[in-house]
Order: C-alpha cells, then sequence, then structure tokens
C-alpha cells in the first residue's frame, strides 16, 4: 500500500466524527490518489464507514468516475 492511501485512511478515520470534513477529506483522497488506490479506498471506507457515510462514498465515488 502507498503512504498516501495509508495517509488518507487515517486522516478519514480521525475525521469520520462529522459528516461534512468526511466528505471534505474523502474528496481529497479521491483527487490525491491513482485510480488502484481509488478503487481500494472505495472498498475500505465502505467496509469501515459505510454504516455511517454509505450516501457520501458512493457520491464522491459516482464524482470520481465522471472526470
Amino acid at each position: 500500500m502507498s503512504k498516501m492511501l495509508d495517509l488518507s485512511k487515517q486522516i478519514l478515520t480521525k475525521v469520520s466524527f462529522d459528516r461534512s470534513l468526511f466528505r471534505k477529506e474523502l474528496s481529497k483522497a479521491y483527487n490525491l490518489l491513482v485510480w488502484d488506490e481509488k478503487v481500494m479506498l472505495k472498498f475500505w471506507c465502505l467496509a469501515t464507514f459505510g454504516y455511517l457515510y454509505r450516501d457520501i462514498i458512493i457520491e464522491v465515488w459516482r464524482n470520481v468516475t465522471r472526470s
């Protein structure tokens, strides 16, 4: 795993208490990662935070795949 992916996971874990911060940091992470890392982050986010933020994860992912 890349350092950027690990850092993104750490940041998302730390901001997971707040929906808007989570969305902001997830969007930033997707913009910084390469495609394979984005896919890994998506699955990790769904497994880790899907019960809280499934809608945000799906929304951010859709915006990434349209770009």
